[in-house]
Formats: C-alpha cells, sequence, structure tokens
C-alpha cells in the first residue's frame, strides 16, 4: 500500500483542480510562506476523516471552501480525493453484519467533500458511504488516529 495522488479542487488555497503525485518513495512538502504547504497536510487530514474544524484552521465546514480572490470567484464546494496503491490487495472493509466487503481494485480512493451549509459526504471508490465505514476501512491498514 502507497499513497500514490492526493486531488484538490476548491480546498482553502486550491481554488482550480490540482493533482499532487507522489511517485517516490520519499516526499517532502516545501515551499515559501502563504504557499499552502499547510493546506496540503490538512486536505490529508480532512478526507482522512478529521472532524475538527479547529485543528483545521477552520470554524465551520464552510471555511475549508476557497473564498475567492481578485481573478477567481468563491467556490461552491471543496473536495479532496486520495489514492492509494492496493495491487496487494491490503484494504479489507466489512459491513455492520461482520461480512467482508469486496475491495478487489488495483487503487482505493477515498473522497471526501464539503458544502457552504457545512454538509459533507464521504466516496469510496465512487459509492457514498459512512464516515464509519472510511474508519474501519482505514483502520485494516493501521491508518488511523
Amino acid at each position: 500500500m502507497r499513497l500514490r495522488t492526493l486531488e484538490l479542487n476548491g480546498f482553502k488555497s486550491f481554488a482550480q483542480k490540482t493533482v499532487l503525485e507522489f511517485d517516490s518513495p520519499v516526499v517532502a512538502v516545501v515551499g515559501p510562506n502563504g504557499s499552502g504547504k499547510s493546506n496540503v497536510v490538512e486536505a490529508i487530514r480532512y478526507v482522512l476523516g478529521e472532524q475538527s474544524m479547529k485543528s483545521m484552521r477552520g470554524k465551520t465546514g464552510s471555511d475549508l471552501i476557497f473564498k475567492g480572490s481578485k481573478n477567481l470567484p468563491k467556490g461552491g464546494r471543496a473536495s479532496v480525493v486520495i489514492h492509494f496503491d492496493n495491487k496487494d490487495k491490503i484494504f479489507k472493509l466489512s459491513n455492520d453484519n461482520g461480512e467482508n466487503v469486496n475491495l478487489n481494485y488495483e487503487t482505493v480512493s477515498i473522497s471526501r467533500e464539503v458544502y457552504p451549509d457545512g454538509l459533507s459526504k464521504y466516496i469510496l471508490n465512487g459509492t457514498e458511504v459512512r464516515l464509519k465505514d472510511i474508519h474501519n476501512l482505514l483502520s485494516s491498514v493501521n491508518i488511523g488516529a
């Protein structure tokens, strides 16, 4: 399992779709002050299920949506998608009855979207799921709090 890509669209300072590819096993995010380094870290925490807006330097979910600039209008929603390599099929997910859900995919994609009213939704490989499902999936590969 390895992090492949991170897609940000309308999240904080990332007004337009931005795709960060992680081709190397060692990755560092560097740049001058104000370039969005902290926003990249917050995007990863956000898509993995972080619930504390305070820890993401906001008060409500709408604070995560791009606010607009002189040249760009404000965003209608923010989304973050994280793609993990799953060639070794280590991601596991079970339903409420304890039955395993098939995750026989080369890539596992987790998405989270937030809207101006603060509503947030989670998507796993194109299917809307609960936060609990995301937590269970991540705990199967020892990712979590």
